[in-house]
């Protein structure tokens, strides 16, 4: 956080409640132009009418972006089922759902039509009204909510489809912690025109956020070049670490609490992790 906002602007992330219309590349495209930057990207495509948690990475944080379908996404939506049902079967068919399934992505989708497995964490209804259905769903990254309504109306067979859906959590980035395109608009305003920062900082969030849910190595502070420069990181080089297992990712940290890379646990022959995507400036550490 004692970052400058120009600093923020090309290593950090903003969590946009996207609106119901654009595409998530479109959203993107909006934060890039109303921050006149040159580089963003977003997490977890939301079709049009979708709306809720995207995060928007800027600048060099867009290495580090992808890293969020490592985490669970979870939403409340309404499904229409097609015909009068039994509320009690529903319960035990949504029930079945729990756990690994299998889907093929809708026809609109951006990925190839193939059975893919996901898994289900919690699907829970909230509310029934009439043939509407309120329900919210933890799912594995990549689970398509409107296949699984049209794949419930089928084990209903009755047939249902998704209504409406919101994003509420990308794993640890919550809808609170949304902000909609005119918020972000405004704080650059107010920062750009009359200097106050206030408003920005608190839109904008440090580029380290994105992967504070793995596990963290802070490093000695001879080690940092090297790191920085594609180097693994060996046993004499950390200076604390959670626990690791092999093959985990793993985020490495300067004793300053600045990120270096996310890596790939290794843990043998003194080599600890391996750089997976190194985003430190090089330039601004010496070995000495």
């Amino acid at each position: 956080m004692e970052r400058s906002v120009e600093e923020l602007l090309n290593f950090g992330v903003v969590i946009i409640d996207k609106p119901k219309g654009p595409t998530s590349h479109q959203v993107s495209a909006w934060v890039r132009d109303i921050l006149h930057i040159k580089k963003t990207g977003h997490a977890g495509t939301l079709d049009p009418k979708v709306t809720g948690v995207l995060p928007v990475a800027l600048g060099r944080a867009t290495k580090l972006i992808n890293l969020l379908h490592l985490v669970p996404k979870e939403y409340v939506g309404v499904m229409r089922l097609h015909k009068d049902f039994d509320e009690n079967k529903l319960r035990k068919v949504m029930k079945e759902f729990e756990g690994e399934i299998y889907q093929v992505p809708p026809l609109r989708s951006a990925v190839a039509r193939r059975l893919r497995k996901r898994k289900i964490y919690s699907l829970e209804i909230l509310d029934i009204l009439e043939r509407n259905v309120l329900f919210r769903a933890k799912v594995e990254s990549g689970t398509y909510i409107r296949t699984l309504c049209n794949d419930i109306g089928e084990a209903m067979c009755i047939g249902a489809h998704m209504e409406d859906l919101r994003r509420t959590a990308t794993g640890h980035f919550r809808e609170e912690n949304a902000h909609t395109l005119q918020d972000l608009l405004d704080a650059y305003i107010f920062w750009k025109e009359d200097g106050e920062e206030k408003y920005i900082r608190k839109v904008i969030r440090p580029a380290e956020d994105i992967v504070s849910f793995l596990p963290r190595i802070i490093v000695k502070d001879s080690a940092v070049d090297a790191l920085a420069h594609g180097a693994p990181l060996y046993k004499p080089g950390v200076l604390e670490m959670d626990e690791v297992n092999k093959r985990d990712y793993v985020a490495l940290y300067t004793s300053a609490g600045e990120l270096i890379s996310v890596s790939v646990a290794v843990l043998e022959n003194d080599i600890i992790a391996k750089p997976f995507r190194v985003v430190i400036d090089s330039g601004r550490h010496s070995s000495s």
